[in-house]
């Protein structure tokens, strides 16, 4: 038989929808669960955002805050739940009575199926075609045991997913039972972030199980921002065949582009390394300022060095990045890597690809593997980058450190000079091995 692809609905999370491959398979339960604080909530209003502004009926069952709450989580990230239908706290005081709210969600003064009964009116009512259950720790509570838990979720999941409705029910890693939840959902997105000893949180995402469906799997990092959780897919080269076509990215300096054979060949990653002082980021810079001169489009990444004193730097040596940048050609990005993930990193060095860069500088290696931590995981993603610029048929020239004058190459240089083309050594006076260059 011919394999079926389920109809897939967006959950407006560009990122999420791409490692989901096109959506979540519409009319399935899904649980999202992670720690407190990694983004449960904000996540599943955006999905319900997303439906509401496609004009689709859609319900809120909030069952550990308030609608006042829950508008003024909204109204700090500018979002306004009008169109989204909401069954708060309020809904549930009307069966659980005065000794209730004295004694909120004690098994002993509330029957969970009472609650269920409830739901399931409100969603008769309203007829959505989106729901968020936020969150099922309240159940937990309300039931009393796991037995009576998770005969009561089996009693009203045929209800939540009827007439092809798509729910998301968020739930807390804590749980005892969570794992059971596994077996009855369609669907598991796992939230987290670790606290490193310098710099903010890292968040990472995956998908767990999404059942009848392919989906990217691994870890994801992502980001909490105003307005938005910004996910980062895991980079993945493509198995697509080789079909670059063979060109050169000459720096303008003509003794330079001889050692080199004409220039660098694109698709082909450059490691220049050296001590300091070598004129490895002028080297670089030189590159950049030919492509450039020739109408291509450039994107350096500067981790050393603040943009002012690149572009003072460059302009010592008679070049005018300048003028490149005024003009579009040239985009440079200073980054703190303290306050960068991996994966962000990887998805703006994709970003400037889509947009046409031609010609990627990375200043430095040493700098970025340093400050991101697990270098072993970074050489495989750097791997997995230098693959991906390859097929994008990009020019990539990184930029490590080398210690001494004949000593012995940075670390992370090390490990990233085997997957790297052309390793590019220079020493002080500005000496490429094996050849005068001091033209450079």
């Amino acid at each position: 038989m011919t394999p079926i692809s389920p109809p897939r609905i967006l959950t407006g999370i560009k990122g999420l929808d791409l490692i989901l491959q096109g959506g979540l398979p519409r009319g399935g339960l899904y649980l999202v669960e992670g720690q407190p604080g990694s983004a449960k909530t904000t996540l599943a209003l955006q999905y319900l955002l997303t439906g509401a502004a496609n004009n689709e009926p859609t319900l809120l069952v909030s069952l550990s805050e308030t609608k006042n709450e829950l508008m003024t989580f909204a109204a700090s990230h500018g979002w306004s739940l009008d169109g989204i239908d909401i069954m708060d706290l309020s809904d549930l005081w009307r069966i659980m009575g005065e000794q209730g709210r004295q004694s909120v969600f004690h098994s002993s003064e509330v029957e969970l199926l009472d609650a269920i009964k409830l739901i399931r009116m409100r969603i008769a009512e309203t007829r959505p075609t989106r729901i968020v259950i936020d969150s099922l720790s309240e159940f937990r509570h309300l039931a009393g045991d796991d037995a009576t838990y998770r005969l009561n979720m089996d009693v009203l999941k045929p209800h939540l997913i009827e007439d092809d409705r798509t729910v998301v029910m968020v739930d807390t890693l804590s749980s005892p039972d969570h794992f059971a939840l596994h077996t009855m959902v369609h669907g598991v997105i796992s939230l987290s972030f670790t606290s490193p000893e310098f710099g903010p949180y890292r968040r990472q995402l995956r998908i767990q199980k999404l059942r009848g469906v392919k989906f990217q799997e691994g870890l994801h990092d992502f980001e909490i921002m105003t307005g938005s959780v910004d996910i980062y897919p895991r980079l993945v080269p493509t198995s697509k065949p080789d079909r670059r076509v063979f060109s050169q990215a000459a720096s303008g300096i003509a003794e330079l582009d001889s050692i080199l054979g004409g220039g660098l060949d694109r698709g082909t990653s450059t490691l220049i390394m050296g001590p300091a002082g070598s004129g490895k980021s002028t080297v670089a810079a030189q590159f950049a300022d030919a492509a450039g001169k020739r109408g291509e489009k450039v994107a350096m990444f500067l981790f050393d060095e603040h943009l002012g004193t690149m572009l003072a730097r460059s302009e010592g040596v008679g070049m005018d990045l300048a003028a490149h940048l005024s003009a579009g050609s040239l985009t440079v990005q200073a980054i703190d890597p303290m306050e960068l993930s991996p994966g962000k990193f990887t998805h703006l060095v994709r970003t400037s690809v889509e947009q046409g860069a031609t010609v990627i500088v990375i200043d430095s290696l040493t700098g970025y593997m340093t400050a991101m931590g697990d270098q072993g995981q970074l050489t495989l993603q750097i791997r997995n980058l230098l693959s991906f610029l390859a097929e994008s048929n990009v020019a990539t020239l990184l930029i490590s450190v080398q210690h001494g004058l004949l000593g012995a190459g940075d670390a992370p240089a090390e490990n990233v000079s085997y997957i790297a083309d052309i390793p590019l050594l220079l020493q002080n006076p500005k000496v490429l091995v094996g050849y005068d260059a001091e033209v450079v």
